[in-house]
Order: C-alpha cells, then sequence, then structure tokens
C-alpha cells in the first residue's frame, strides 16, 4: 500500500512564512526610500546652503567709515606761531674807542638813570716787541737823536749868523748915516739880518721836528716814562634810564672800537615779534586781534597787530627747506599787571585770528573734498553714502563753514577714501 506524504512549503502563498517575508521586505523598502529622501534633504540642504554663502560671500560689504555731523555754532580762521617778547625801546652801549675797559660792576637787571657811567675804557697798553721790531726802533731812536743833535747845531749857527749880520749892520748904519756909504750897502746889510733870522727860525722848527721824532722813537720803545697807561680813561654813559638787560663784556679786558658792553631798556615796555610765511602774513592787517597762549600763565593774553614789517628774510625750516618769512609786531592790550612775569626773550605762542563767527554751519574739515570744480560731501543716511554737493566758506585747521548743500544735524564721512562711492553700504565704526 502506498505512502503519501505531505510536504509543508514556507514560501507558499498564503502562509504564514510567506506573509512574514513580504512584512519584511516593504519595511526593508520602507527604510531604504526613507534613507534615500533623508540624503536626497541633506544634498538638497548643503546644496541650498552652499548657494547661500556663495550669495552672501560675493555680496559686497559695508565699508567701515568715520562719521560727522553737520552743526551750527562758532567758527574761526587763524594762523598760529609761536614768537618772542622783546623790549621795544633797546640801546645797545658799545665802546666808543679803543682800548682796556674795567671790569664792569653792572649785573642784568640792575636799574641805571641817564648819563651814569657803565664803563671805564683806558688806553691799552703798548704791545711787547719781538727783537728785530726793537732792534729797529733803537735805530730809529739813535737817527732821531742824531737829528736832534743836528738841528741844535744849525740852529746855534743860525743864531750866531744872525748876530753878526746884526752888529755889521750897526756899522753899516751909522757909516751910512755919517755919509760913508751909499744907501745900497744899508739896504744890504739889512736884508742880510731879515735872511740870517728866518735861518734862526727854521733851525729853531727843524730842532722841534726833531725832539718830537725823538719823542716818537722813545714811545715806541716804551721808554716814554711820562703819561700813566691808566691815564686819559674815557667814560661809557647809560644812554637813558632805564634796567641792564643783558652785559656782553663783564670782566676786564680789551675792545675793540664799536664792541657791544652792555643792553639797557625798560623791561615793562614789551612787544611781540612772530615770524609769519609771507603767503600767510598777506592775510593780516594791523589791528588784526591775537590771543598769546603758552607763556607760562594761568590765562592767555590779548593783543593786536600793530605792524608788519615792509621787508621779509629768508630762514630754513626745520626740514632744511629755505623759508621766505616777515615779521609780524604784536603789542600787548592787556593791563601790565596780568603779563608782568615776562620779559625780554621769552616764547609764546600767538593765535592770530583773521575771520570769527559765532553762529554758521560748519563740519570736520577731513568730510570736505574736491568734486569737478567744486567741493562735495558724503552724507551718509540708511547706512549709503550719497554724493552731495555743497558750497563751502571758510575754514580753520579743523572745520569748514558750509554755505549750501546739508541741513544741519546731518551726518557725513570724515576722510572716506577710495571705497566709498555714491550709493555703496557703509558701516559707521
Amino acid at each position: 500500500m502506498a505512502t503519501m506524504e505531505t510536504t509543508s512549503n514556507p514560501a507558499a502563498p498564503g502562509s504564514l512564512y510567506g506573509r512574514q517575508d513580504d512584512s519584511a521586505r516593504r519595511a526593508r523598502a520602507r527604510s531604504r526610500a526613507i534613507t534615500r529622501a533623508l540624503r536626497r534633504g541633506l544634498l538638497g540642504l548643503l546644496v541650498l546652503a552652499a548657494a547661500v554663502g556663495s550669495v552672501v560671500a560675493l555680496r559686497p560689504r559695508p565699508v567701515p567709515l568715520d562719521v560727522g555731523r553737520a552743526a551750527r555754532g562758532a567758527l574761526a580762521v587763524t594762523i598760529e606761531e609761536s614768537g618772542m617778547t622783546r623790549v621795544k625801546d633797546r640801546y645797545v652801549v658799545s665802546a666808543p674807542v679803543a682800548g682796556s675797559i674795567s671790569r664792569l660792576r653792572l649785573d642784568p637787571g640792575d636799574v641805571v638813570r641817564e648819563g651814569d657811567a657803565l664803563a671805564e675804557i683806558a688806553p691799552a697798553l703798548s704791545p711787547l716787541l719781538d727783537e728785530r721790531t726793537r732792534a729797529e726802533a733803537e735805530a730809529r731812536l739813535g737817527a732821531a737823536t742824531s737829528s736832534l743833535g743836528q738841528a741844535q747845531a744849525q740852529a746855534a749857527r743860525a743864531a750866531a749868523a744872525k748876530e753878526l749880520a746884526e752888529r755889521e749892520l750897526a756899522r753899516v748904519k751909522k757909516l751910512a748915516d755919517a755919509g760913508s756909504l751909499p744907501s745900497q750897502a744899508l739896504e744890504q746889510a739889512e736884508f742880510e739880518v731879515r735872511m740870517r733870522a728866518e735861518e734862526l727860525s727854521s733851525a729853531i722848527f727843524a730842532g722841534k721836528v726833531a725832539t718830537e721824532e725823538v719823542r716818537i722813537a722813545r714811545v715806541a720803545l716804551g721808554k716814554d716814562g711820562g703819561r700813566s697807561p691808566r691815564s686819559g680813561h674815557v667814560d661809557v654813559l647809560a644812554p637813558v634810564s632805564g634796567r641792564v638787560l643783558r652785559v656782553h663784556q663783564k670782566s676786564a679786558g680789551v675792545v675793540a672800537t664799536g664792541a657791544p658792553i652792555v643792553e639797557v631798556g625798560d623791561p615793562s615796555a614789551l612787544e611781540v615779534i612772530v615770524d609769519l610765511l609771507t603767503t600767510d602774513a598777506v592775510q593780516v592787517r594791523p589791528g588784526t586781534p591775537v590771543v598769546l597762549q603758552g607763556w607760562g600763565g594761568a590765562a592767555p593774553l590779548a593783543g593786536r597787530v600793530r605792524l608788519i614789517e615792509p621787508s621779509g628774510f629768508t630762514r630754513p625750516s626745520a626740514l632744511g627747506v629755505e623759508e621766505q618769512r616777515v615779521n609780524i609786531v604784536i603789542a600787548l592790550t592787556d593791563p601790565p599787571e596780568q603779563w608782568a612775569a615776562l620779559g625780554d626773550g621769552y616764547r609764546v605762542e600767538a593765535r592770530l585770528v583773521l575771520w570769527q563767527s559765532n553762529d554758521v554751519l560748519k563740519v570736520p574739515l577731513g568730510s570736505v573734498f574736491r568734486h569737478g570744480d567744486g567741493w562735495a560731501v558724503f552724507r551718509v543716511e540708511d547706512d549709503t553714502a550719497h554724493l552731495t554737493t555743497v558750497s563751502v566758506g571758510h575754514r580753520s585747521e579743523t572745520e569748514v563753514e558750509i554755505l549750501s548743500g546739508v541741513a544741519p544735524g546731518a551726518a557725513v564721512a570724515v576722510h572716506p577714501g577710495d571705497r566709498v562711492k555714491d550709493g555703496v553700504r557703509v558701516e559707521i565704526r
């Protein structure tokens, strides 16, 4: 009898195992689908992020800049330069003659009166002679002595001849009166007396000349033996009353003619000297107000320009460049009590006010630049730079007057640079 065996197939449809395999396959398919979707999503996000990053990276960044404000206020056009005080009327007392000056007992600040003796100048001592010069001088002395002896001998001979001529005249006159001699002989005798008298006078003068030559030769050798080296001194007198400002020759010594000895003046009568570039000086007028600062006092001093010297001069600058300058004389207008501590030659800082106003519209000087034939600024509004044409007026070292173009309170770029253009986004630092 045949036996029939029944075999179960797990994969057969409708079986329990078949249903489990289908569920697993569907789960794996869903998992793969989800994974693919996630990958696509991540890839899309990466592409989007890269695109956004590229856009952000390629987008122009705002230009950082400094900003100032247009505001109304005071503005002054000034020129600042260092200057020096000086006494208005200064008298330099110099040596009237060459010689040996005595030691001065005066010091700077001493009071002197007009006519006071400031110093005494005596004749200088004779210089020392070398051997050759001394020998020459001794030879000249010997020659002068011999000439003196010769002149004396000639004078004695002329005196004897004159005496003889006078006796002869007396004898001839007696004979002529007696009629023994003609009148011509008398005239000849009188002429002879006159001639001998003239010869005696000439011999006497020659003797005096020889005497002076001997004295000159003795003086050259220092053997005059007469006047003291301190005799015949000259007093140097004060020309005006005032104070001694400076002593040039304090110790005793030899001075030449015209050598400065002391300076005298009134230190309470001061003025200020400022040397300006000639290009700046043409803007200055007499009466221009001046503020003096940096002189050491607690408050600045007031002054006014008194004089602009008509002649300029050349002076090298700190960089070695030759500059044409001219002196400006400033008179102090404050009471002397406020600047009593100032003296001659003190340094001050002068601020010359060429123009000023208390109510003008102004912007920082660095915000204005040339644009075409005029001026312009970059007005900052909504983080954007806008090129704006303006009209400018006066300017100082830090600010400039705006006549038209911007309103009070407007923000303007200060030193914008080449990156700032019209319509460029900016970032205020």
